[in-house]
Protein backbone atom coordinates (compact mmCIF):
# COMPACT_ATOMS: atom_id res chain seq x y z
CA UNK A 1 0.00 0.00 0.00
CA UNK A 2 1.15 3.52 -0.65
CA UNK A 3 1.68 4.25 3.03
CA UNK A 4 3.84 1.31 4.10
CA UNK A 5 6.12 2.01 7.04
CA UNK A 6 4.07 4.91 8.37
CA UNK A 7 1.49 3.22 10.53
CA UNK A 8 0.71 0.45 12.94
CA UNK A 9 -0.23 -2.10 10.32
CA UNK A 10 2.64 -1.51 7.95
CA UNK A 11 6.18 -2.83 7.72
CA UNK A 12 8.71 -1.27 10.07
CA UNK A 13 11.98 0.13 8.81
CA UNK A 14 14.70 -2.05 10.34
CA UNK A 15 18.06 -3.34 9.12
CA UNK A 16 18.03 -5.05 5.71
CA UNK A 17 16.55 -8.52 6.01
CA UNK A 18 15.00 -7.73 9.36
CA UNK A 19 11.93 -5.71 8.37
CA UNK A 20 8.99 -6.32 10.66
CA UNK A 21 5.29 -6.05 10.28
CA UNK A 22 4.06 -3.68 12.91
CA UNK A 23 0.86 -2.82 14.54
CA UNK A 24 -0.95 -1.28 12.03
CA UNK A 25 -5.25 0.89 16.24
CA UNK A 26 -23.35 -3.00 19.08
CA UNK A 27 -26.15 -2.24 17.57
CA UNK A 28 -29.34 -3.24 19.34
CA UNK A 29 -32.06 -4.22 16.90
CA UNK A 30 -33.35 -1.06 15.29
CA UNK A 31 -30.68 1.13 16.86
CA UNK A 32 -29.17 2.06 13.50
CA UNK A 33 -31.45 3.07 10.71
CA UNK A 34 -30.93 4.06 7.08
CA UNK A 35 -33.11 6.91 5.93
CA UNK A 36 -35.30 6.93 2.87
CA UNK A 37 -34.26 9.94 0.83
CA UNK A 38 -36.12 12.20 -1.49
CA UNK A 39 -34.40 13.52 -4.59
CA UNK A 40 -31.91 16.27 -3.83
CA UNK A 41 -32.77 19.72 -5.22
CA UNK A 42 -31.51 20.29 -8.73
CA UNK A 43 -29.34 23.18 -7.50
CA UNK A 44 -27.18 20.82 -5.43
CA UNK A 45 -23.99 19.80 -7.21
CA UNK A 46 -23.50 16.04 -7.62
CA UNK A 47 -20.49 16.07 -9.91
CA UNK A 48 -17.79 15.69 -7.28
CA UNK A 49 -16.04 12.51 -6.15
CA UNK A 50 -18.19 10.24 -4.02
CA UNK A 51 -16.96 10.64 -0.47
CA UNK A 52 -17.99 9.36 2.93
CA UNK A 53 -18.81 11.76 5.76
CA UNK A 54 -19.65 11.68 9.44
CA UNK A 55 -22.18 14.20 10.71
CA UNK A 56 -22.26 14.66 14.49
CA UNK A 57 -25.51 15.98 15.92
CA UNK A 58 -26.67 17.18 19.30
CA UNK A 59 -30.10 17.11 20.87
CA UNK A 60 -31.31 13.53 20.56
CA UNK A 61 -33.34 11.60 17.99
CA UNK A 62 -35.67 14.49 17.07
CA UNK A 63 -32.66 16.59 16.10
CA UNK A 64 -31.23 13.67 14.14
CA UNK A 65 -34.47 13.36 12.17
CA UNK A 66 -34.33 17.05 11.26
CA UNK A 67 -30.66 16.79 10.30
CA UNK A 68 -31.40 13.83 8.04
CA UNK A 69 -33.76 16.02 6.02
CA UNK A 70 -31.03 18.63 5.73
CA UNK A 71 -28.60 15.92 4.61
CA UNK A 72 -30.93 14.91 1.79
CA UNK A 73 -31.39 18.54 0.77
CA UNK A 74 -27.60 18.95 0.65
CA UNK A 75 -27.21 15.99 -1.69
CA UNK A 76 -26.29 13.41 0.90
CA UNK A 77 -27.42 9.82 1.30
CA UNK A 78 -27.62 8.40 4.82
CA UNK A 79 -25.79 5.07 5.05
CA UNK A 80 -26.51 4.49 8.73
CA UNK A 81 -27.48 6.63 11.69
CA UNK A 82 -26.12 5.84 15.13
CA UNK A 83 -28.74 7.83 16.98
CA UNK A 84 -27.53 6.51 20.35
CA UNK A 85 -24.35 8.58 19.97
CA UNK A 86 -25.55 11.19 17.48
CA UNK A 87 -23.31 10.14 14.57
CA UNK A 88 -24.68 9.84 11.03
CA UNK A 89 -22.66 8.24 8.22
CA UNK A 90 -23.36 9.84 4.84
CA UNK A 91 -22.25 9.46 1.22
CA UNK A 92 -22.32 12.45 -1.10
CA UNK A 93 -20.97 13.69 -4.41
CA UNK A 94 -21.68 17.32 -3.57
CA UNK A 95 -18.24 19.00 -3.21
CA UNK A 96 -19.83 21.51 -0.81
CA UNK A 97 -21.66 18.91 1.28
CA UNK A 98 -19.63 19.26 4.49
CA UNK A 99 -19.63 23.05 4.36
CA UNK A 100 -23.38 23.10 3.73
CA UNK A 101 -24.43 20.59 6.38
CA UNK A 102 -22.36 22.30 9.07
CA UNK A 103 -24.83 25.19 8.82
CA UNK A 104 -27.83 23.00 9.62
CA UNK A 105 -29.44 23.35 13.03
CA UNK A 106 -28.37 20.58 15.41
CA UNK A 107 -25.11 19.78 13.59
CA UNK A 108 -22.10 20.00 15.91
CA UNK A 109 -19.48 19.01 13.34
CA UNK A 110 -19.20 17.25 10.00
CA UNK A 111 -16.35 16.14 7.83
CA UNK A 112 -15.16 13.81 5.11
CA UNK A 113 -13.65 10.61 6.44
CA UNK A 114 -11.22 10.35 3.51
CA UNK A 115 -9.53 12.35 0.79
CA UNK A 116 -9.88 9.69 -1.92
CA UNK A 117 -13.15 8.62 -3.55
CA UNK A 118 -14.98 5.60 -2.17
CA UNK A 119 -13.90 3.51 -5.15
CA UNK A 120 -10.14 3.99 -4.64
CA UNK A 121 -8.01 0.90 -4.05
CA UNK A 122 -4.31 0.39 -3.59
CA UNK A 123 -2.24 -2.06 -5.57
CA UNK A 124 -0.47 -3.18 -2.40
CA UNK A 125 -2.98 -5.00 -0.22
CA UNK A 126 -0.84 -7.36 1.81
CA UNK A 127 1.22 -6.62 4.94
CA UNK A 128 4.92 -6.92 4.33
CA UNK A 129 7.71 -8.03 6.64
CA UNK A 130 6.19 -10.95 8.51
CA UNK A 131 8.73 -13.67 9.17
CA UNK A 132 7.72 -17.27 8.67
CA UNK A 133 8.12 -20.00 11.24
CA UNK A 134 10.44 -22.66 9.84
CA UNK A 135 9.65 -26.34 10.11
CA UNK A 136 12.94 -26.86 11.96
CA UNK A 137 12.02 -24.24 14.57
CA UNK A 138 8.58 -25.77 15.03
CA UNK A 139 10.01 -29.28 15.43
CA UNK A 140 12.65 -28.15 17.92
CA UNK A 141 10.05 -26.24 19.94
CA UNK A 142 7.69 -29.21 20.09
CA UNK A 143 10.51 -31.39 21.37
CA UNK A 144 11.24 -28.86 24.15
CA UNK A 145 7.60 -28.31 25.15
CA UNK A 146 6.55 -29.61 28.55
CA UNK A 147 3.30 -31.45 29.18
CA UNK A 148 1.74 -28.14 30.25
CA UNK A 149 2.78 -26.30 27.10
CA UNK A 150 1.38 -26.16 23.59
CA UNK A 151 3.93 -27.30 20.96
CA UNK A 152 5.10 -23.81 19.92
CA UNK A 153 4.93 -22.21 23.35
CA UNK A 154 8.71 -22.54 23.99
CA UNK A 155 9.16 -19.96 21.20
CA UNK A 156 6.80 -17.50 22.91
CA UNK A 157 9.23 -15.53 25.08
CA UNK A 158 6.50 -12.92 25.51
CA UNK A 159 4.39 -15.13 27.80
CA UNK A 160 6.95 -15.52 30.61
CA UNK A 161 7.94 -11.86 30.11
CA UNK A 162 4.54 -10.89 31.56
CA UNK A 163 4.21 -14.04 33.72
CA UNK A 164 1.27 -15.27 31.67
CA UNK A 165 2.58 -18.83 31.90
CA UNK A 166 2.31 -18.66 35.68
CA UNK A 167 -1.07 -16.93 35.52
CA UNK A 168 -2.37 -19.88 33.46
CA UNK A 169 -1.78 -22.14 36.45
CA UNK A 170 -4.46 -20.11 38.22
CA UNK A 171 -6.84 -19.33 35.38
CA UNK A 172 -7.03 -19.54 31.60
CA UNK A 173 -9.82 -17.00 31.56
CA UNK A 174 -13.58 -17.31 31.50
CA UNK A 175 -15.79 -18.19 28.54
CA UNK A 176 -18.10 -15.47 29.82
CA UNK A 177 -15.51 -12.82 28.87
CA UNK A 178 -15.23 -11.66 25.26
CA UNK A 179 -12.45 -9.69 23.60
CA UNK A 180 -13.32 -7.96 20.34
CA UNK A 181 -10.55 -7.64 17.77
CA UNK A 182 -11.32 -4.43 15.87
CA UNK A 183 -8.94 -4.99 12.99
CA UNK A 184 -8.45 -6.41 9.48
CA UNK A 185 -10.60 -9.44 10.17
CA UNK A 186 -10.09 -12.73 11.99
CA UNK A 187 -9.73 -16.15 10.37
CA UNK A 188 -11.90 -18.06 12.80
CA UNK A 189 -11.28 -21.32 10.94
CA UNK A 190 -7.76 -21.48 12.38
CA UNK A 191 -7.56 -24.51 14.71
CA UNK A 192 -6.04 -22.38 17.48
CA UNK A 193 -8.85 -19.78 17.26
CA UNK A 194 -11.93 -21.77 16.33
CA UNK A 195 -12.51 -23.21 19.86
CA UNK A 196 -12.79 -19.71 21.34
CA UNK A 197 -14.48 -17.81 18.53
CA UNK A 198 -17.94 -16.28 18.98
CA UNK A 199 -19.57 -15.67 15.60
CA UNK A 200 -22.67 -14.13 17.18
CA UNK A 201 -20.57 -11.22 18.45
CA UNK A 202 -18.65 -10.77 15.19
CA UNK A 203 -19.36 -8.52 12.20
CA UNK A 204 -17.96 -6.68 9.21
CA UNK A 205 -18.10 -2.91 9.79
CA UNK A 206 -16.07 -1.76 6.78
CA UNK A 207 -18.94 0.19 5.18
CA UNK A 208 -19.82 1.86 8.46
CA UNK A 209 -22.90 -0.36 8.81
CA UNK A 210 -22.57 -3.83 10.40
CA UNK A 211 -22.77 -6.86 8.12
CA UNK A 212 -23.36 -10.12 10.00
CA UNK A 213 -23.24 -12.43 7.01
CA UNK A 214 -21.47 -15.63 8.07
CA UNK A 215 -17.72 -15.25 7.59
CA UNK A 216 -17.91 -11.54 6.71
CA UNK A 217 -15.49 -10.87 9.59
CA UNK A 218 -12.73 -12.92 7.96
CA UNK A 219 -9.93 -11.44 5.82
CA UNK A 220 -10.45 -12.25 2.17
CA UNK A 221 -7.76 -13.86 0.03
CA UNK A 222 -4.88 -11.39 -0.33
CA UNK A 223 -5.96 -9.26 2.63
CA UNK A 224 -3.86 -8.75 5.72
CA UNK A 225 -3.52 -11.44 8.40
CA UNK A 226 -2.95 -8.71 10.99
CA UNK A 227 -6.19 -9.24 12.89
CA UNK A 228 -5.70 -13.00 12.92
CA UNK A 229 -2.22 -12.55 14.43
CA UNK A 230 -3.60 -10.19 17.09
CA UNK A 231 -6.40 -12.64 17.91
CA UNK A 232 -3.92 -15.45 18.56
CA UNK A 233 -1.91 -13.33 20.97
CA UNK A 234 -5.04 -12.57 22.96
CA UNK A 235 -6.78 -15.91 23.01
CA UNK A 236 -5.27 -18.80 21.06
CA UNK A 237 -6.67 -21.89 22.78
CA UNK A 238 -4.53 -24.04 25.05
CA UNK A 239 -5.46 -27.16 23.16
CA UNK A 240 -2.28 -29.03 22.35
CA UNK A 241 -1.98 -27.19 19.02
CA UNK A 242 0.39 -24.39 18.02
CA UNK A 243 0.66 -21.35 20.29
CA UNK A 244 -1.01 -20.22 23.51
CA UNK A 245 -2.76 -16.88 23.99
CA UNK A 246 -2.43 -14.59 27.00
CA UNK A 247 -6.02 -15.48 27.93
CA UNK A 248 -6.56 -18.86 26.23
CA UNK A 249 -9.91 -19.51 27.89
CA UNK A 250 -11.82 -16.37 26.88
CA UNK A 251 -14.01 -15.79 23.85
CA UNK A 252 -12.90 -13.89 20.76
CA UNK A 253 -14.98 -11.76 18.40
CA UNK A 254 -13.84 -10.51 15.02
CA UNK A 255 -14.93 -6.97 14.13
CA UNK A 256 -13.56 -6.17 10.70
CA UNK A 257 -13.02 -2.46 10.00
CA UNK A 258 -10.27 -2.45 7.37
CA UNK A 259 -10.94 -2.01 3.65
CA UNK A 260 -9.49 -4.58 1.23
CA UNK A 261 -6.49 -2.32 0.71
CA UNK A 262 -5.93 -1.79 4.41
CA UNK A 263 -7.49 1.58 5.31
CA UNK A 264 -9.23 2.05 8.65
CA UNK A 265 -11.74 4.83 8.06
CA UNK A 266 -13.75 6.66 10.72
CA UNK A 267 -17.17 5.30 9.84
CA UNK A 268 -15.91 1.71 10.15
CA UNK A 269 -14.19 2.42 13.47
CA UNK A 270 -17.34 4.05 14.87
CA UNK A 271 -19.37 1.03 13.78
CA UNK A 272 -16.83 -1.28 15.45
CA UNK A 273 -17.04 0.38 18.84
CA UNK A 274 -20.83 0.66 18.80
CA UNK A 275 -21.13 -2.99 17.75
CA UNK A 276 -18.86 -4.06 20.59
CA UNK A 277 -20.76 -1.95 23.09
CA UNK A 278 -24.10 -3.48 22.18
CA UNK A 279 -23.02 -7.11 21.82
CA UNK A 280 -21.47 -7.89 25.17
CA UNK A 281 -17.82 -7.34 24.23
CA UNK A 282 -15.86 -6.73 27.44
CA UNK A 283 -12.56 -5.55 25.94
CA UNK A 284 -11.67 -4.24 22.49
CA UNK A 285 -8.20 -4.30 20.98
CA UNK A 286 -7.33 -1.57 18.49
CA UNK A 287 -3.99 -2.03 16.75
CA UNK A 288 -4.30 0.72 14.13
CA UNK A 289 -4.71 4.43 13.70
CA UNK A 290 -7.73 5.84 11.95
CA UNK A 291 -6.94 6.77 8.34
CA UNK A 292 -6.18 8.90 6.46
CA UNK A 293 -4.60 11.18 9.08
CA UNK A 294 -1.87 9.84 11.35
CA UNK A 295 -2.88 12.76 13.58
CA UNK A 296 -6.30 14.37 13.25
CA UNK A 297 -6.35 18.03 14.31
CA UNK A 298 -9.12 19.87 16.11
CA UNK A 299 -8.41 23.09 14.21
CA UNK A 300 -9.43 21.47 10.92
CA UNK A 301 -13.19 21.29 10.35
CA UNK A 302 -13.12 17.84 8.73
CA UNK A 303 -10.60 16.27 11.10
CA UNK A 304 -12.37 17.71 14.14
CA UNK A 305 -15.51 15.83 13.12
CA UNK A 306 -13.60 12.54 12.80
CA UNK A 307 -12.15 12.86 16.30
CA UNK A 308 -15.59 13.75 17.68
CA UNK A 309 -17.28 10.74 16.08
CA UNK A 310 -14.77 8.17 17.34
CA UNK A 311 -14.63 9.80 20.78
CA UNK A 312 -18.39 9.47 21.08
CA UNK A 313 -18.15 5.81 20.09
CA UNK A 314 -15.36 4.92 22.54
CA UNK A 315 -17.10 6.70 25.40
CA UNK A 316 -20.36 4.95 24.58
CA UNK A 317 -18.59 1.59 24.63
CA UNK A 318 -17.03 2.31 28.01
CA UNK A 319 -20.37 3.44 29.45
CA UNK A 320 -21.75 0.07 28.32
CA UNK A 321 -18.97 -1.77 30.17
CA UNK A 322 -16.24 -2.14 27.53
CA UNK A 323 -12.55 -1.40 28.10
CA UNK A 324 -10.82 -0.13 24.96
CA UNK A 325 -7.11 -0.85 24.42
CA UNK A 326 -4.99 0.66 21.63
CA UNK A 327 -1.48 0.49 20.20
CA UNK A 328 0.67 3.60 20.64
CA UNK A 329 2.19 3.53 17.14
CA UNK A 330 5.48 2.68 15.47
CA UNK A 331 7.02 5.97 14.37
CA UNK A 332 9.41 6.53 17.31
CA UNK A 333 7.46 9.69 18.12
CA UNK A 334 7.44 11.36 21.52
CA UNK A 335 3.68 11.86 21.78
CA UNK A 336 4.23 14.37 24.61
CA UNK A 337 6.54 16.59 22.55
CA UNK A 338 5.73 20.20 21.73
CA UNK A 339 5.58 19.36 18.03
CA UNK A 340 5.82 16.39 15.68
CA UNK A 341 6.54 16.29 11.94
CA UNK A 342 3.84 14.22 10.24
CA UNK A 343 4.89 13.56 6.65
CA UNK A 344 2.56 10.65 5.91
CA UNK A 345 -0.88 12.28 5.92
CA UNK A 346 -3.25 12.01 4.20
CA UNK A 347 -2.20 8.49 3.32
CA UNK A 348 -5.01 7.73 0.88
CA UNK A 349 -4.00 10.40 -1.65
CA UNK A 350 -0.87 12.58 -1.59
CA UNK A 351 0.78 13.09 1.80
CA UNK A 352 2.69 16.24 2.67
CA UNK A 353 4.81 17.62 5.47
CA UNK A 354 3.02 19.27 8.36
CA UNK A 355 4.10 20.07 11.90
CA UNK A 356 1.43 19.19 14.43
CA UNK A 357 0.91 19.81 18.13
CA UNK A 358 0.03 16.45 19.77
CA UNK A 359 -2.00 18.30 22.39
CA UNK A 360 -4.34 19.42 19.60
CA UNK A 361 -3.83 16.69 17.02
CA UNK A 362 -4.48 13.08 18.00
CA UNK A 363 -3.46 9.62 16.87
CA UNK A 364 -6.87 8.09 17.49
CA UNK A 365 -8.23 5.99 19.08
CA UNK A 366 -4.95 5.60 21.03
CA UNK A 367 -4.82 9.18 22.31
CA UNK A 368 -8.50 9.53 23.17
CA UNK A 369 -9.63 9.90 26.80
CA UNK A 370 -10.29 6.60 28.56
CA UNK A 371 -8.47 4.42 26.02
CA UNK A 372 -5.59 2.29 27.38
CA UNK A 373 -2.51 3.28 25.35
CA UNK A 374 0.21 0.62 25.07
CA UNK A 375 3.87 1.00 24.10
CA UNK A 376 6.02 -1.93 22.98
CA UNK A 377 8.99 -3.68 24.57
CA UNK A 378 11.38 -6.24 23.14
CA UNK A 379 12.78 -9.48 24.51
CA UNK A 380 15.19 -7.61 26.80
CA UNK A 381 12.38 -5.57 28.38
CA UNK A 382 13.58 -2.36 26.72
CA UNK A 383 11.36 -0.02 24.74
CA UNK A 384 11.18 -1.42 21.23
CA UNK A 385 13.23 0.51 18.68
CA UNK A 386 10.15 1.68 16.74
CA UNK A 387 7.67 2.29 19.56
CA UNK A 388 6.08 5.67 20.15
CA UNK A 389 6.33 6.94 23.72
CA UNK A 390 5.43 9.97 25.81
CA UNK A 391 5.01 10.93 29.45
CA UNK A 392 1.34 11.15 30.31
CA UNK A 393 0.32 9.42 27.07
CA UNK A 394 1.58 5.85 27.52
CA UNK A 395 -0.43 3.94 30.13
CA UNK A 396 1.41 0.61 30.17
CA UNK A 397 4.04 -1.32 28.23
CA UNK A 398 3.78 -4.84 26.83
CA UNK A 399 5.83 -7.16 24.61
CA UNK A 400 5.62 -6.12 20.97
CA UNK A 401 8.87 -7.61 19.79
CA UNK A 402 11.87 -6.02 18.13
CA UNK A 403 14.68 -6.85 15.76
CA UNK A 404 16.50 -9.92 17.05
CA UNK A 405 19.71 -7.94 16.49
CA UNK A 406 18.56 -5.31 18.99
CA UNK A 407 16.83 -7.53 21.56
CA UNK A 408 17.45 -11.26 21.23
CA UNK A 409 15.34 -13.60 23.38
CA UNK A 410 16.74 -16.23 25.72
CA UNK A 411 16.71 -19.82 24.52
CA UNK A 412 14.73 -21.78 23.55
CA UNK A 413 13.10 -18.81 21.78
CA UNK A 414 15.01 -17.81 18.65
CA UNK A 415 13.23 -14.73 17.26
CA UNK A 416 12.78 -11.33 18.88
CA UNK A 417 9.37 -10.86 17.28
CA UNK A 418 6.01 -12.17 18.50
CA UNK A 419 4.88 -15.59 17.28
CA UNK A 420 1.16 -15.96 16.69
CA UNK A 421 -1.52 -17.27 14.35
CA UNK A 422 -1.85 -16.39 10.68
CA UNK A 423 -4.40 -17.27 8.01
CA UNK A 424 -4.86 -20.76 6.60
CA UNK A 425 -3.94 -22.43 9.86
CA UNK A 426 -0.37 -21.16 9.97
CA UNK A 427 1.91 -19.22 12.33
CA UNK A 428 4.34 -16.36 11.80
CA UNK A 429 6.32 -13.65 13.58
CA UNK A 430 5.39 -9.98 13.64
CA UNK A 431 6.53 -7.00 15.69
CA UNK A 432 4.97 -3.66 16.52
CA UNK A 433 2.84 -1.89 19.07
CA UNK A 434 0.08 -3.84 17.30
CA UNK A 435 1.53 -6.91 18.97
CA UNK A 436 1.92 -5.14 22.35
CA UNK A 437 -1.66 -3.95 22.65
CA UNK A 438 -3.22 -7.46 22.49
CA UNK A 439 -1.01 -8.58 25.38
CA UNK A 440 -2.60 -5.85 27.51
CA UNK A 441 -6.06 -6.75 26.21
CA UNK A 442 -5.41 -10.37 27.18
CA UNK A 443 -4.36 -9.42 30.71
CA UNK A 444 -7.49 -7.28 31.05
CA UNK A 445 -9.52 -10.32 29.96
CA UNK A 446 -7.90 -12.37 32.73
CA UNK A 447 -8.70 -9.62 35.26
CA UNK A 448 -12.30 -9.49 34.04
CA UNK A 449 -12.48 -13.29 34.35
CA UNK A 450 -11.28 -13.10 37.95
CA UNK A 451 -13.45 -10.10 38.83
CA UNK A 452 -16.51 -10.36 36.56
CA UNK A 453 -18.38 -7.45 38.17
CA UNK A 454 -15.52 -4.95 38.05
CA UNK A 455 -16.26 -1.77 36.11
CA UNK A 456 -14.09 -0.60 33.20
CA UNK A 457 -12.51 1.99 35.50
CA UNK A 458 -11.65 -0.69 38.07
CA UNK A 459 -10.27 -3.04 35.42
CA UNK A 460 -7.98 -0.33 34.09
CA UNK A 461 -6.89 0.68 37.58
CA UNK A 462 -6.00 -2.93 38.40
CA UNK A 463 -4.05 -3.27 35.16
CA UNK A 464 -1.98 -0.21 36.06
CA UNK A 465 -1.57 -1.10 39.73
CA UNK A 466 -0.34 -4.63 39.00
CA UNK A 467 2.12 -3.59 36.28
CA UNK A 468 5.79 -4.06 37.15
CA UNK A 469 7.61 -0.75 37.56
CA UNK A 470 10.15 -0.05 34.84
CA UNK A 471 12.49 2.87 35.35
CA UNK A 472 13.46 5.10 32.45
CA UNK A 473 16.03 3.61 30.11
CA UNK A 474 18.52 6.47 29.75
CA UNK A 475 20.68 6.78 27.78
CA UNK A 476 18.66 4.92 25.17
CA UNK A 477 20.83 3.86 22.24
CA UNK A 478 19.03 0.75 21.01
CA UNK A 479 21.23 0.20 17.94
CA UNK A 480 24.53 0.97 19.74
CA UNK A 481 25.66 3.51 17.17
CA UNK A 482 26.65 6.07 19.78
CA UNK A 483 23.63 8.30 19.16
CA UNK A 484 20.72 8.73 21.59
CA UNK A 485 17.58 7.39 19.94
CA UNK A 486 15.00 8.69 22.43
CA UNK A 487 14.82 10.35 25.84
CA UNK A 488 12.61 8.92 28.56
CA UNK A 489 11.01 11.38 30.98
CA UNK A 490 9.46 10.58 34.34
CA UNK A 491 10.18 8.37 37.33
CA UNK A 492 10.16 4.67 38.11
CA UNK A 493 6.42 4.52 38.78
CA UNK A 494 5.31 6.47 35.72
CA UNK A 495 7.34 7.48 32.70
CA UNK A 496 7.21 8.10 28.98
CA UNK A 497 8.63 4.76 27.84
CA UNK A 498 6.70 2.31 30.00
CA UNK A 499 3.83 4.23 31.57
CA UNK A 500 2.83 2.52 34.82
CA UNK A 501 5.13 -0.37 33.92
CA UNK A 502 5.26 -3.71 32.13
CA UNK A 503 1.98 -5.57 32.44
CA UNK A 504 1.97 -8.52 34.87
CA UNK A 505 -0.60 -11.24 34.23
CA UNK A 506 0.15 -13.17 37.42
CA UNK A 507 -0.24 -10.21 39.76
CA UNK A 508 -3.32 -9.17 37.85
CA UNK A 509 -5.16 -12.45 38.45
CA UNK A 510 -4.06 -12.50 42.08
CA UNK A 511 -5.59 -9.10 42.85
CA UNK A 512 -7.92 -9.37 45.84
CA UNK A 513 -11.50 -8.19 46.06
CA UNK A 514 -10.41 -5.34 48.33
CA UNK A 515 -8.11 -4.04 45.61
CA UNK A 516 -11.03 -4.02 43.21
CA UNK A 517 -13.05 -1.92 45.63
CA UNK A 518 -10.16 0.51 45.99
CA UNK A 519 -9.86 0.69 42.21
CA UNK A 520 -13.59 1.38 41.93
CA UNK A 521 -13.25 4.32 44.33
CA UNK A 522 -10.19 5.71 42.58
Amino acid sequence: MAHLGSRRGRALALPVGLALTASLGFLAPGAASAAELSDAPAAVATNGPKLSYVVNVDGGRWTAASVKKAIAAAGGEVVVSYDQIGVIVVHSQNPEFAKTIRQARGVVSAGSTRTAPLTVQSDDAVDEGAQTLSAAEAKAAAERATDEQDPLEPLQWDLPAIKADKAHQKTLGSKRVTVGIIDTGVDDTHPDLAPNFDAAKSANCVSGKPDTTAGSWRPNVGESDHGTHVAGTIGAAKNGIGVTGVAPGVKLAGIKVSTPDGFFYTEAVVCGFVWAAEHGVDITNNSYYTDPWMFACKNDADQKALIEAVTRATRYAERRGTVNVAAAGNSKFDLAADSILDNSSPNDTTPGDRVIDPKECFDYPAMLPGVVTVSATGAKDLKASYSNYGLGVIDVAAPGGDSTVYQAPDAPAVNGRILSTTVNGGYNYKAGTSMASPHAAGVLALIKSTHPHASPAALKALLYAQADDRACTNPYDIDNDGKIDAVCEGGKNKNGFYGAGLIDALDAVQAKAGQVLIAEVE
